[in-house]
């Protein structure tokens, strides 16, 4: 691989840059901020990585789900403690083609606020439980802050593990059992 331009020690953020770019992890130039093209090789690695969480929570009893990319804000409103950190970074959907939508959707920033009114459906007792799910999608945050490659930007590829325990005691051995 060619030498960057700029020494690490020097300017480490310019640096970093040319570095995720020399190696065609991704390409930057995509039109709009914090959105980046994953180059071949940067995905190879991303679905490589992938693969081994995936191993990972198949081993620990997980199943793989995939929950929806827009969430009703009627959802969203009913996590108002946990949202209150990702309300100003929302992207919001309002219409379809012309027609206004009756209730916005937002690009998913995290999946709690889709996954939750769906679990309590799928848990109608304790013999449903534990409930573990895992999932590995793309969430979307308005990042307003200068956004770098991989560590902040707008399009999140993103794993997340939920679980749901009959009681508290179950939910601790889940929490030993990933140490």
């Amino acid at each position: 691989m060619p030498e960057t331009k700029v020494k690490k020690e020097e300017d480490f953020h310019e640096w970093y840059n040319e570095m995720v770019e020399l190696a065609g992890l991704c390409d930057k130039r995509y039109p709009i901020k914090g959105m980046n093209v994953w180059r071949p090789y940067g995905w190879k690695i991303m679905q490589n990585i992938d693969a081994l969480i995936r191993e990972e929570m198949i081993s620990t009893g997980h199943e793989e789900v995939y929950f929806p990319l827009l969430i009703p804000e009627s959802f969203f409103k009913k996590e108002e403690e946990h949202i209150e950190g990702f309300s100003q970074e929302v992207f919001w959907v309002t219409h379809a083609g012309d027609n206004k939508l009756e209730e916005r959707w937002l690009l998913r920033p995290t999946s709690e606020t889709a996954m939750y009114p769906i679990f309590s459906l799928w848990i109608r007792s304790h013999s449903d439980l534990p409930l573990k799910v895992f999932q590995i999608v793309n969430t979307f945050r308005y990042e307003t802050k200068q956004t770098r490659a991989f560590i902040r930007v707008r399009e999140i590829h993103f794993f997340e593990a939920h679980t749901c325990h009959v009681d508290f005691e179950d939910a601790e051995r889940q929490i030993e059992e990933y140490k």
